[in-house]
């Protein structure tokens, strides 16, 4: 199991309670089965991760990797929002953009591969889907779905691979540009002209 150290968040607050979930997380050959499980919700101990990936609590970055990680294999997004669960209890985590962070991108024949901030690799196709967001100030914003409702966000640099990937089709009778893994065809651009349409200069 993975203690919690002094070093690991430096908060005096609730070092018991990060513990038990530590204890709870460990032990187990794979992901725990976390949709199982129904305990009561317990509250909120300050538990945040931020746009880039990194987890905190009560605003103190949680700085072990291995800490990090097993945490992130007893995440789940309830309708009411993102929990740590356990057999015993769940607590919310404030999440401010997307769980995880896909940092690497390769291709393995006609699928497309991420692994995540947390060491998770995401084969993406019908049972991963990708989907494309656009915000006023990032432009296109890509995310997988890693398991459950649980998404990674493309860090910029793969935002750029995945660009390289692009191909045109036809998609219900419109020009559209998205990238192929396992069969599937995700749309980047949901505008797109109709098939057959000619550009003009005025």
């Amino acid at each position: 199991m993975v203690e919690i150290m002094a070093d690991d968040v430096n908060t005096t607050a609730e070092p018991a309670r990060l513990e038990a979930l530590a204890r709870a997380a460990g032990g187990r050959d794979g992901l725990p089965p976390v949709h199982l499980w129904n305990p009561p919700h317990c509250g909120d101990i300050g538990l945040k991760i931020a746009r880039d990936g990194t987890w905190s609590c009560q605003g103190s970055p949680i700085t072990r990797p291995a800490l990090v990680q097993l945490f992130s294999t007893i995440l789940r997004h309830d309708p009411d929002g993102h929990v740590l669960v356990t057999p015993v209890e769940k607590v919310a985590v404030e999440v401010e953009d997307a769980p995880f962070l896909a940092v690497s991108l390769r291709t393995d024949g006609e699928t497309l591969v991420f692994t995540t901030n947390v060491g998770d690799e995401v084969h993406a196709g019908a049972d991963h889907p990708l989907r494309f967001e656009t915000g006023p100030a990032d432009g296109v914003k890509p995310y997988v779905l890693v398991r459950g409702d649980l998404w990674a966000l493309l860090t910029r640099a793969l935002v750029y691979d995945l660009a390289e990937l692009a191909q045109a089709r036809v998609v219900d009778g419109r020009r559209q540009t998205g990238v192929s893994s396992q069969g599937q065809f995700f749309v980047m651009d949901k505008g797109g002209a109709p098939a057959g349409a000619t550009e003009c200069n005025a």
